[in-house]
């Protein structure tokens, strides 16, 4: 049995790996400031550590501490249109607290490193799908982290030969994801207003396009990741592989909580057009998973956000830049 630090293990996809990695034998640190995550998701079994990857004292003390093996490092503010606005908290996070991890990697001797990346970092690729080749070009401060985080492992393999696997999920939805948070996961969104009898709010005409995948596409694979040493300082994009639009989303997500679609469209905002990526790299590496189709997905989803109830749209605390922030996301 490996020690296993698992950061975000408290949120959504952490919360998933975790359990996953439990299964397979592996003894689990959560290291999670609850900030998105809630202590209901911490999966029996690991043990919980409540605090910031920001706090580079503390991540220092854990992984002298416990002398974790592998660290599956899936803490982040995933928010990529608020990123625009709240730079400051988002390199933080997203960067800053990447760094203590990776310091701390490399001085305890961490075996293998995986990081959840995310295809943001390609922006609007001309290319579609996106793969794993394509030309990295982020058009918000999410991505522009995300990627950063990327190089710096790459200089660490070179420098001082810490491993790592970097995965690229995309619009990865399931139980336990936090259907309050109005910034972003807009399958939980739709779900949460469908609750409440509120229309499905979509920025711009819905003719946007992604694959959304659901997490039994994603987390099964990022927890094995470490059991194929043929996979060690390689990218990956994983998740699902047919793109809809966010209209035709909006649809299936009305059927499965079983009301009639009410969509209200706000004006667009800056974002991606067409977002969607290739899988056959992840597939040659470990193997293809049975796929979950967007209307399987949502209604397992459904049936735990109907058993949950709606959760309150939390308001993000402090917006650094207010200039050009969407009108809806006043309220």
């Amino acid at each position: 049995m490996s020690k296993v630090l698992v950061t975000g293990g408290a949120g959504f996809i952490g919360s998933h790996v975790a359990e996953e990695l439990l299964k397979r034998g592996h003894r689990v640190v959560v290291l999670d400031d609850l900030s998105g995550g809630f202590m209901d998701n911490v999966v029996p079994g690991a043990q919980f550590v409540q605090g910031s990857i920001t706090n580079h004292e503390l991540v220092d003390r854990l992984f002298d501490e416990h002398r974790f093996e592998y660290v599956f490092h899936l803490a982040a503010y995933a928010a990529e249109g608020l990123s625009h606005f709240i730079k400051r908290f988002n390199y933080t996070n997203n960067l800053i607290g990447s760094v203590n991890l990776i310091n701390a990697s490399v001085n305890s001797g961490v075996n293998c490193f995986v990081f959840t990346s995310s295809i943001a970092i390609y922006g609007a690729s001309p290319e579609l799908p996106m793969t794993e080749a394509t030309r990295p070009h982020p058009e918000d401060p999410y991505g522009i982290a995300k990627l950063a985080v990327e190089q710096e492992l790459q200089v660490c393999k070179e420098m001082f030969d810490l491993d790592y696997i970097v995965f690229r999920p995309h619009n990865v939805y399931g139980e336990r994801q936090n259907i309050g948070d109005k910034y972003r996961n807009v399958v939980g969104i739709f779900m949460n207003q469908a609750l409440q009898d509120l229309p499905m709010t979509i920025f711009g005409d819905g003719e946007q396009k992604r694959a959304f995948s659901y997490i039994s596409d994603v987390a099964p694979i990022i927890a094995r990741s470490i059991e194929t040493p043929e996979a060690y300082n390689q990218v990956f994009n994983v998740g699902a592989e047919t793109p809809y639009t966010v209209n035709e989303l909006a649809e299936t997500v009305a059927r499965a909580m079983g009301v009639e679609p009410q969509i209200k469209h706000l004006p667009a905002r800056n974002e991606v057009k067409y977002a969607y990526s290739s899988h056959d790299k992840v597939q040659k590496y470990f193997g293809a998973p049975q796929p979950v189709s967007l209307e399987e997905g949502v209604q397992k989803m459904a049936a735990w956000v109907k058993n949950h109830g709606a959760r309150k749209s939390q308001k993000f605390g402090d917006i650094e830049v207010t200039k050009n922030f969407p009108v809806a996301w006043l309220d």
